[in-house]
């Protein structure tokens, strides 16, 4: 049975999955939200993320989330976060990028331009491979149908500016919910689709005399 490939999202009511876990994360655009999450923090968004750490066996990321994510999780193995430090140290890590940069942390491999080749590759490599953040690349399989799941845990903030994941020059697709929504007790919503292959359609709902 072939792996899937998650894409994992923080996002606002209006879709901003921008930086949201500090202010230097991603300032790309004059970005002023950096770290918009943070005020926001939901016991049971935690708990399902870590739910969704401890399946995975690969991470898939973006060159800037890479960076980060390198720079953070391999000082934290004797932290609060060390179960998802060890787990992050443990598995694989690829990266998507169009240059050859430098990759210090253990187990990094970086991804081929032909994404979907190296798409299918994962999938027989790894069962579950996850896409966390990286918005700019997680466009790019959406754009391209190369995921299986998205995850997105949705926070009751708007901050009308700020980079989506279904932005304006999105390509058209229809999703299918995998499971019951679930709204946690500070008005968080955790959303789980699936993509389903086909293209938008239009009818008329006017009103027939």
């Amino acid at each position: 049975m072939a792996g899937r490939i998650h894409i994992d999202l923080f996002t606002t009511l209006d879709g901003v999955g921008q930086a949201p876990g500090g202010p230097e994360e991603d300032p790309e655009g004059g970005f002023e939200f950096g770290g918009w999450q943070a005020p926001l923090a939901d016991e049971s968004i935690g708990e399902d993320v870590w739910k969704g750490i401890q399946r995975m066996d690969a991470l898939l990321l973006g060159r800037r989330t890479y960076d980060i994510f390198a720079g953070y999780w391999p000082f934290q193995l004797e932290s609060s976060d060390s179960g998802i430090a060890r787990k992050f140290e443990e598995i694989s890590k690829y990266v998507a990028s169009r240059g050859n940069p430098d990759l210090p942390w253990s187990g990094s491999h970086l991804v081929g331009p032909d994404l979907v080749a190296e798409i299918t590759a994962l999938r027989e490599r790894h069962d579950e491979v996850h896409v966390i953040g990286s918005i700019d690349f997680a466009r790019t399989l959406v754009a391209e149908g190369l995921f299986d799941q998205l995850n997105l845990w949705m926070y009751p903030i708007v901050l009308g500016k700020g980079k989506r994941l279904f932005d304006a020059d999105g390509v058209p697709t229809t999703l299918e919910l995998l499971e019951p929504a679930t709204t946690t007790s500070k008005g968080s919503v955790i959303l789980r689709y699936g993509p389903t292959g086909l293209t938008p359609t239009t009818g008329d709902m006017t009103p027939v005399d």
